[in-house]
């Protein structure tokens, strides 16, 4: 079984289910099938075979699905990339990945005219034409100065209905999904049919989504996070997609409200701006039946005043891309605990090593690994970075966490984040907890930068909603609840925190934004 062809099964039993609402619009389960197998026909008229790799730089929207369900039909490999990325981000990927078609909006025209060139594997570029994206007819008719180029409506309408489905292995690559790159280049996990289909399997199991579920979809659709969760989840449950273009807390509000949510899935920063909003209506959310939280670690206040707020359950998980990407989710079925990441999911093995590899005992913070059916196969052509990560059927995260003894699993930090004060290990984690719980901050994190006394420094940079709060304030507030080796020695106020598109703080762009500072 894969994505693809469950699809297609819920579309002949449930033909007529909307499987989404889009900016006013809506679509059946058995007309988004008939897209996707028109897609797929469309593309194998234009060249594209099993094995080809296809790229697509598209925001939230029906096109996106489409075009992910399509290739995969096709027996394409899709790498989802960040539209908004540079055209030197962009290329890097495109050239690594050895794309042969993309896929985007009418914004990839003067970039496909600019470095077209300097991609050879690049032979298409799919244009879509939809009224939201401001593709206008004028556009249109300037695709036939740029024989690569291809309009979104063409290719489908190309395609036909009698199109036969690519034979399909578990061991094939499906899609290849590019890290962040917080070091170096970004790297390619390649994740199989088996990997993508088991993830959003049990994870739809282990939440216990139905076909009844309206879940919210807002997160970036190119991000792992959204992909299985918000997207193939619920797809394969038959549920509903409410498909959002852009995270804004007004918009969220009233599509629950409008189309009676029942799940939403974010990060931590979108519910922090939820519960912050003034106008943000309690009576809107009446509907959902579970918030679920990733991508980041939710302090433990937030997810407090959030639920106090709201009524409504947040359920924190764990996951990263090489795992398609869940591991871990706080369960439904028994007692939650707030500042974990609750136990593994069905099918995935998850335990805590030392550096030998060896399991801890409960309590002791060591890095976190991972085995199950949703592990990648390997760093596209990257053995070496590859090796480093799988190790005897387990991948080693690179994230530092402890297990009680009921199971539940606690992030510690990123073994890379670890600040280490005068020989003493300090968590960011642990500090931004107590940075949260005071009533005038806003966001907080916590970096290490260089020491000449003590090797390095606790540094916090807080967004405050209070004016008159000051540095001093801050740290006196820590040295209540930290030990002193912990407390930041230094306090920075911004009036935001760098982000990356899913709402994720990014550090190392923190880290040089305040090299100016410090």
């Amino acid at each position: 079984m894969n994505l693809s062809s469950q699809l297609r099964d819920t579309a002949k039993v449930s033909a007529e289910k909307v499987a989404y609402y889009f900016m006013g619009q809506s679509s059946t389960y058995a007309e988004l099938d008939e897209a996707i197998t028109k897609f797929a026909s469309g593309l194998a008229k234009l060249g594209v075979k099993q094995g080809d790799h296809i790229a697509l730089l598209l925001g939230n929207s029906p096109q996106f699905i489409i075009s992910f369900y399509g290739a995969l039909r096709l027996g394409a490999t899709v790498i989802p990339v960040n539209p908004i990325y540079t055209a030197d981000e962009i290329g890097y990927i495109l050239n690594n990945g050895d794309v042969k078609v993309v896929v985007g909006l009418d914004m990839m025209i003067p970039l496909a005219e600019k470095v077209h060139t300097l991609l050879p594997t690049v032979e298409r570029y799919i244009i879509c034409e939809t009224e939201h994206n401001g593709l206008n007819q004028k556009g249109m008719a300037n695709l036939s100065v740029y024989p690569k180029l291809k309009s979104f409506t063409d290719v489908i309408s190309s395609g036909d209905l009698s199109f036969q489905d690519a034979i399909l292995h578990d061991d094939d690559t499906a899609v290849i999904l590019y890290t962040s790159g917080t070091t170096g280049k970004p790297k390619g996990a390649m994740l199989t049919h088996k990997n993508l289909y088991s993830n959003a399997k049990d994870v739809g199991d282990y939440l216990n989504m139905n076909n009844d579920d309206r879940v919210i979809t807002t997160l970036p659709m190119f991000h792992v996070f959204c992909l299985t969760v918000a997207l193939n989840a619920p797809l394969l449950r038959g549920a509903t997609l409410l498909i959002v273009p852009k995270f804004s807390p007004k918009e969220i509000f009233q599509v629950a409200k409008n189309y009676k949510a029942t799940v939403f899935a974010g990060v931590p920063t979108m519910y922090n701006f939820l519960y912050q909003y003034p106008e943000g209506n309690p009576e809107d959310l009446k509907t959902l039946r579970l918030c679920i939280s990733g991508g980041a670690s939710l302090p433990v206040s937030l997810l407090n005043n959030f639920e106090k707020k709201f009524n409504v359950l947040i359920s924190e998980g764990y996951g990263l891309s090489e795992a398609s990407p869940v591991t871990c989710f706080n369960p439904l079925d028994r007692p939650r605990k707030p500042g974990s990441i609750g136990t593994s999911i069905i099918n995935v093995e998850t335990k805590v090593v030392n550096e030998l590899g060896e399991e801890v005992p409960h309590g002791v913070v060591g890095e976190l690994i991972v085995r199950g059916p949703n592990v990648m196969k390997g760093y596209y052509k990257m053995p070496e970075e590859t090796a480093a990560v799988l190790k005897n059927g387990w991948l080693y995260t690179g994230d530092m966490a402890r297990m009680d003894e009921e199971g539940y699993f606690y992030i510690v930090d990123r073994k890379k984040d670890l600040i280490i004060v005068g020989g003493y290990n300090v968590y960011p984690r642990e500090v931004e907890e107590v940075l949260y719980d005071h009533p005038d901050i806003v966001e907080a994190v916590v970096l290490g930068v260089p020491d000449p006394n003590q090797g390095e420094a606790v540094h916090a940079y807080v967004v405050s909603k209070n004016p008159s709060l000051t540095d001093v304030d801050i740290i006196s507030y820590c040295k209540e609840h930290l030990a002193k080796y912990k407390v930041p020695s230094s306090v920075f106020f911004l009036e935001e925190l760098p982000k990356n598109t899913t709402g994720k703080i990014l550090r190392r762009a923190l880290k040089a934004k305040v090299s100016q500072i410090v």
